[in-house]
Parts: structure tokens; C-alpha cells; sequence
């Protein structure tokens, strides 16, 4: 199994969380940014789109993240990542969804505005904006994670691998953000595990003020 993408990527950085979660072995291959290689022709056979992540597993070629992660739970997970039944699989892949089409494009807004760009680029008005909108998106989840450890019941999905992979880079940024009490708890259970600290929780410095990749 190969996984490509650089490791200052959020979305390559879920995907080798997971795999850290389900103990599987696989090959890393730092690809995009400042090790370029998405335009080359072997690349492009793989993934037509010339992004990261990109799982190769055997004869399988799969990208998106959230789709290598489903198919990773569906392949790889026991019971605790992939149910069989498909209510309780919708339980958690709603999150998915949620922190794709929502949490995720006020995260990319804040994180593009403010620390991609030099400071004297940043339009405060707009990156205010966006963070209102991550606030908004912040006390949704705590009224869920007041009732509930995880965002889908007592135990971490892939919900929570999706929606908690953003936190860490939106807190560290540089903006101020007070997270609420149960989102601050459930953050702190995430910092815990293994895979969190060794790929989230990384160093992301390189991208302060580049606006090229």
C-alpha cells in the first residue's frame, strides 16, 4: 500500500491518521508542494485531478480523502469502523459530509486569508467572516459532544477523524479562538491519540505567507 501527499496537507494528514488508527503498513511518498511531481505524466495516470492524497493498494487507485477513508474502514476496519449495518455507517459519515461541505470551506477561508497570505495581504474583514462562520460551526458540535463523547456515540468514527482534523490547524494559526467546553474536551481526547500527535498535530510553518501551494 503507497499513500502520496505531502504531510503539511490536512487532507493527506487525515488519511495517515486513520491508517495509524487501523495499524496498517504502508509506504508514504512526500508528493505536491515543494516536492512538485503532480503535473508529471506517471502521476496524472493515477489521479486526473493532480491532488493529494492518493491511495494506491494493490490494483486500487483511489483519491479524494474521504473516499480513500471509507474505503479504507470498508477494507481494513473491524466493526468499529465499518458496521454492517447501514443506518449506523450513516451515523458517522454524515460528519464526514458536514465537515466537508460546511466546517471545512470556513476553515480553508480563514486559513487562506490569514496565514497563507503576507500580513500586509490579509482582508480582516473577510477572514472575520469566515471565523464567525468556524464559530458557528464550533457550537454545533458542542451541543452534540455535550450529550455525546464523539460525534457519533461513545466511541471515535470517522467523523470525528474528518471534523477533528481541522481543529488543530484552526486553533494554531494565529487567530483567537476560545473553543466550547465539550468541543475543548473532546480536542483533548483527540491530542491523546498517537496518530493525532504524529500527523496533525505536525508542523505546518512551512506555508506561512505562500500563497503558491
Amino acid at each position: 500500500m503507497k499513500i502520496y501527499g505531502r504531510i503539511t496537507s490536512f487532507n493527506v494528514q487525515k488519511v495517515l491518521w486513520f491508517l495509524d488508527e487501523l495499524g496498517v503498513s504502508y509506504e508514504h511518498i512526500e508528493l505536491g508542494g515543494r516536492f512538485g511531481g503532480l503535473d508529471t505524466e506517471e502521476f496524472s495516470k493515477l489521479n486526473p485531478m493532480k491532488k493529494v492524497p492518493l491511495l494506491v493498494d494493490g490494483d486500487n487507485v483511489i483519491w479524494e480523502s474521504h473516499t480513500i477513508l471509507r474505503y479504507l474502514s470498508a477494507s481494513y476496519g473491524d466493526s468499529k469502523w465499518y458496521s454492517n449495518n447501514a443506518y449506523e455507517r450513516s451515523v458517522y459519515e454524515r460528519w464526514m459530509d458536514w465537515s466537508h461541505i460546511i466546517f471545512q470551506p470556513a476553515f480553508m477561508g480563514t486559513f487562506w486569508g490569514y496565514y497563507r497570505v503576507s500580513a500586509n495581504r490579509r482582508d480582516m474583514v473577510e477572514v472575520n467572516h469566515e471565523l464567525r462562520k468556524c464559530m458557528e460551526c464550533l457550537n454545533t458540535l458542542n451541543e452534540v459532544l455535550s450529550e455525546s463523547r464523539y460525534l457519533a456515540g461513545p466511541s471515535i468514527t470517522l467523523g470525528d477523524i474528518c471534523v477533528g482534523s481541522i481543529i488543530y490547524r484552526l486553533t494554531s494559526q494565529g487567530l483567537s479562538i476560545d473553543l466550547p467546553l465539550s468541543v475543548s474536551q473532546w480536542y483533548e481526547s483527540l491530542k491523546s491519540r498517537k496518530g493525532y500527535k504524529r500527523w496533525i498535530m505536525s508542523d505546518f510553518s512551512e506555508l506561512e505567507g505562500r500563497e503558491d501551494f
